[in-house]
Formats: C-alpha cells, sequence, structure tokens
C-alpha cells in the first residue's frame, strides 16, 4: 500500500515530520474509516484508527515497522524490504535541478527545457504544455520523491526520440553529484486545457547497490512476479515476469489473477494511487475513499487463497495528506501477516527494519538471507 503509514517514526523531526499520521489523519478526516475486513486482520490493534473495530481474536499476525534506511521515498523503502539499508539519501530537488544539468541535458538532447521545478503532473502540462507544442521545449520536472521526469507530446517528439533523451538523463545523472533516483518519460496526448498522459510511461531507475532477496529466488529458480511498478523500483533486478497496472483497482485485478497462476516464488504489488492521487496532492476523502476501496476487495483475496499462500501487507512509507507541503512523511508502516494455515494471529515484535519481510521471505524458501534484518517466520509458525 504505497504510502500508507501508521504515525511519525521515532526520528520525524530530522526529516521535519512531527505529527505526521497518514492513516490516523485520513480517519479523522473520514470520520471514521470503513475497513472491516483490515479491521478483522487486525489493523486497529497495532494502533487503534477510528472506525475501525479492534479484533477480539485477530486473523493475522500485526506490527508496525520502523524504517531504518536514510531516507523516505519509493525506492528507499522498497529496496530496504528486500533485504538492503540504503545509509546515503536520495537526492531530491525542492527547487528544481541544477542548472549546470539542465544545461548539460540541453546541449545533449538539442532541446531547450522549460519548467524545472517541483509540479503536479497534470498541472504543469495545463502550465507549459502549450508552450511545449509550440517551441518543441521539453518540459522537465520532478516530485518529492528522486525523480526527474520529462514530459513531451507524442507528435511534437517522437518517443524513440524522448526514451532516448532519458536514457542521456540517466547516464548525466548517474553522477555521485546528483543522486537521482529515477528519471520517468512522461508522454502525452492532445490539445491545450485537454491534454492526457498516454501508457508509454518508461522509468530508468538506479540498479539497487547489491543483490535483493529478489536476485535470491529468480537465481534459485523461483517465480517473482512483479505487478505495478516494481519491477521499475528495482530495475528488473530479481524480477522473472512484469505486469503493468493502471490504478489501484486494475492493480487488485491483476494481483488476484496471479492466485490462478502455477508459480512458486513472490507475487510483489505496489498499490500506486494512494501515493501519486491522494497523498502527494494533499487530499485525505479521496485517500480515504481509495483505502475503503481496496479494503473491499481483499474477500476475493482471501477467497484465492490456499493453505500455501502468506499474505503480507505493508507500505513503504508515510504520504500524510494533511501534513505540510507534498512531501512523503516519516512514518512506521503497518505490517499484517495472514495465511489460511492459521488458527488465529497474535501481535509480534516492532520490526525495527523493513529488511525483516525480505529476511522471512528469504528464510520461507531456504535462499540465501539477506545482510540486513531479521526473519519472522518462526514466529509465525506457533
Amino acid at each position: 500500500m504505497d504510502s500508507v503509514g501508521i504515525g511519525e517514526a521515532p526520528d520525524a523531526e530530522k526529516f521535519n515530520d512531527l505529527g505526521a499520521d497518514t492513516f490516523g489523519h485520513i480517519a479523522e478526516k473520514m470520520n471514521g474509516l470503513n475497513m472491516p475486513n483490515m479491521g478483522k486482520l487486525g489493523l486497529s490493534n497495532i494502533r487503534e484508527i477510528q472506525g475501525i473495530k479492534k479484533a477480539d481474536k485477530p486473523l493475522a499476525y500485526y506490527t508496525k515497522m520502523q524504517e531504518a534506511s536514510n531516507g523516505k521515498d519509493t525506492m528507499t523503502g522498497h529496496w530496504e524490504i528486500m533485504g538492503l539499508n540504503i545509509s546515503t539519501p536520495f537526492q531530491v530537488f525542492p527547487n528544481g535541478f541544477p542548472d549546470e544539468l539542465i544545461s548539460e541535458l540541453e546541449q545533449k538532447s538539442g532541446r531547450k527545457i522549460i519548467g524545472n521545478k517541483p509540479a503536479s503532473g497534470t498541472e504543469i502540462l495545463d502550465e507549459l504544455g502549450k508552450e511545449h507544442m509550440e517551441t518543441g521545449a521539453l518540459i522537465v520536472y520532478t516530485s518529492a520523491d528522486s525523480v526527474l521526469q520529462i514530459a513531451a507530446h507524442e507528435e511534437i517528439v517522437p518517443l524513440d526520440e524522448l526514451y532516448r533523451i532519458c536514457e542521456i538523463a540517466r547516464k548525466l545523472t548517474l553522477d555521485p553529484k546528483y543522486m537521482v533516483g529515477r528519471i520517468i518519460a512522461r508522454p502525452f496526448i492532445g490539445e491545450p486545457g485537454n491534454f492526457t498522459r498516454t501508457p508509454n510511461r518508461h522509468d530508468y531507475a538506479l540498479k539497487p547497490f547489491a543483490r535483493t532477496v529478489m536476485n535470491e529466488l529468480k537465481d534459485n529458480d523461483f517465480d517473482v512476479i512483479a505487478l505495478g511498478k516494481i519491477s521499475d523500483i528495482y530495475d528488473g533486478e530479481g524480477v522473472t515476469e512484469a505486469i503493468r497496472t493502471k490504478s489501484n483497482m486494475d492493480g487488485m485485478d491483476k494481483f488476484i489473477q496471479t492466485f490462478d497462476k502455477e508459480f512458486t516464488g513472490l507475487s510483489f504489488i505496489n498499490l500506486v494511487d494512494f501515493d501519486a492521487l491522494y497523498g502527494h496532492r494533499r487530499d485525505p476523502i479521496g485517500y480515504g475513499k481509495a483505502l475503503e476501496e481496496y479494503d473491499a476487495r481483499l474477500p476475493e483475496v482471501f477467497e484465492k487463497m490456499t493453505d500455501d499462500d502468506l499474505l503480507i501487507i505493508t507500505a513503504d512509507h508515510g504520504n500524510d495528506p494533511i501534513h505540510h507541503g507534498t512531501d512523503h512523511t516519516r512514518e512506521y508502516v503497518p505490517l499484517l501477516i495472514y495465511s489460511k494455515r492459521f488458527n488465529g494471529g497474535a501481535e509480534l515484535p516492532l520490526r525495527k527494519t523493513f529488511a525483516d519481510i525480505g529476511a522471512t521471505i528469504a528464510d520461507n524458501f531456504n535462499v540465501k538471507l539477506p545482510e540486513f534484518g531479521t526473519s519472522f517466520l518462526k514466529d509465525i509458525q506457533g
């Protein structure tokens, strides 16, 4: 659940995030969340959330996790989940990218650059799309994540050229002084006042700095099915099958379909709408409705599960939609672990790193454990 934090982390002040509470503040704005299925698993047993009853007999093992790495972005959280510890944070660019980088990208691409600031991907098209169409200048912008995004109209800048320019940007930003996590091609179509981003987005991510649990699974002939932006986040490392998704609900459709596949290994999904559509845009009501829609799909997951399946629900950071700015927030994240084999769940000790998930998955499949993280497999086997 991308960005679904559950209260400020102990080091929140260091990240200017004192008081952040994604789940709690959304529940307050909604006058209570209607999430009975997460409630049955034990969500309010982790920390009581308005509208969600504590379960007398939770179905899942439950706790919360604290991020150990130095950061609060998508790649840091995900890489830590799969066993890494990121000590040097990816850079973010709240004032736009350095003039030196922009000049070099203009020179090597042969096109002028406009924008160069943090912005919503739709709003910047409304602001600069007409100028782009008239001049051919590339729209460059960033977000609270470590990303350099390049938007271009498909009829003005052909896709092949846009992708080539993004590859140039990727090479330029490998320089340690920039440390940009992802370059994203953002093609769009339409006319001024009616622009639409197309599905031809392409991400150019850094490769993880070390092997992850996904690499160990793949190299030992296990399946690693990456849904949504998972493959992009790991730059394809350790992925045996990548499946694109268009939205949270499309993601849930495709995730549920993986239960019908004959596979042994990991099915790993990121539901990005929570973060991209509601957290960054500071829309607590939209965020709350999205959480309730997600909860309503869980019975389909439970129905498909067999005794061989283990469901792990968590998040990668927070993004409190009533917090200041539009940035991610440094928070604990929930952890719910459910299997039909369980005769009820129980509370697990607080996890001091997201890498405990990767360690548990590695332990389960008897592959090399990551350097970071402690398996909780024995704790959920009764």
